[in-house]
């Protein structure tokens, strides 16, 4: 038997046969569509948050712009284009940096970049490698993919959740045979047999690395995903195939796995290398930005049709039944950096 967080890591980045190794995951030809690839409002809206900050910061230079995960890098795009819009100077002063792990999707984005305008990003393959000095940091859709640990509360009592082969040599779950260090689990909760737990050691460790450059060289961070607020018990793993959801153990290196995020706990790291968390939805956060607003210059001088196609576009991101509430919003920076989009109680 594997680990759960074992299973996930073999799946997603094998060499070989991982998925992010060997497929193109993103838009309607993939298995998922992101937030930057439903609407160019969100990269807008996410460009004029980074550039707030910069300012909130006091312009810093030189300073690193990055985004962890960036996917097809229309995020990025997106949001150059818009900043540029607002001042040439940035992207000027800027050392732009994308940090991607698949040689792949590496090599989708310099395409991309080689025809998106003037910025020329490097590429880093883990945080560790970027340069010091003041970071403003975005990440969509990053945390979800990184591998956790799944524990299982047992007769026995709570032991670690494992992928193992049946009688029929079939992939399945079982549980691990060694007790589980009580510093894991969650403190005042009562749980019933079979109720799972899960802890993220490894999204925890990138959380602290980035806090600890942001708390020492200055900066924000603003990382959006989808997740839960206050932490609980479920099984929140997951498969999406072809956008639908898929058995976990159906297609192992061909869909892609996830699991929700915790928010509290990464917060929490945060706030243990001194930076200021907040927390909302993504609903509200682009709404606060000027969703709508920006919905409707797009939409001042078009037709019908793209109207429509606009107001779907804000439905999707925002709507309380869609990403709205479902999608959550964590910034970080030093206590004495104020950030938009967010509400003091946040």
């Amino acid at each position: 038997p594997i680990s759960v967080s074992e299973y996930m890591a073999i799946c997603l980045f094998d060499p070989t046969d991982g998925y992010y190794t060997t497929r193109e995951p993103f838009g309607a030809s993939g298995d998922f569509i992101t937030s930057p690839e439903i609407s160019q409002m969100f990269g807008e809206l996410v460009g004029v948050w980074a550039y707030s900050a910069w300012i909130a910061a006091g312009k810093p230079v030189p300073f690193t712009f990055a985004e962890i995960g960036p996917g097809r890098g229309t995020l990025m795009i997106d949001m150059l284009r818009t900043i540029d819009r607002l001042d040439p100077g940035f992207i000027a002063t800027a050392r732009i940096a994308l940090v991607e792990a698949s040689p792949r999707l590496t090599e989708i984005q310099r395409e991309r970049f080689a025809t998106a305008g003037r910025a020329k990003p490097s590429w880093y393959t883990q945080v560790s490698d970027l340069p010091d000095g003041p970071h403003f940091v975005i990440a969509n859709e990053l945390f979800d993919a990184i591998p956790v640990r799944q524990f299982v509360n047992t007769e026995q009592g709570w032991r670690e959740r494992m992928v193992a082969l049946d009688e029929a040599g079939e992939l399945c779950f079982s549980a691990g045979l060694a007790s589980i260090d009580p510093a894991l689990l969650p403190t005042g909760k009562k749980a019933e047999i079979g109720a799972i737990f899960e802890a993220a050691p490894a999204r925890s460790s990138l959380m602290a690395e980035l806090s600890a450059r942001i708390s020492k060289h200055g900066g924000a961070g603003l990382f959006i995903d989808y997740g839960h607020l206050e932490p609980g018990f479920a099984d929140t793993l997951q498969a999406m195939k072809a956008h639908a959801y898929d058995d976990v153990f159906a297609h192992p290196g061909e869909a892609d796995l996830t699991t929700h995020v915790d928010f509290a706990a990464l917060a929490a790291v945060a706030q243990a290398s001194g930076l200021r968390p907040r927390l909302c939805t993504q609903g509200d956060f682009l709404l606060r930005m000027g969703l709508l607003e920006r919905a409707g210059a797009l939409g001042s001088k078009a037709g019908e049709d793209v109207r429509e196609r606009l107001r779907g576009e804000v439905e999707r991101l925002a709507g309380p039944d869609q990403m709205g509430n479902l999608f959550k919003v964590l910034a970080v920076s030093p206590e004495n950096v104020a950030l938009p989009g967010f509400n003091p109680a946040d």
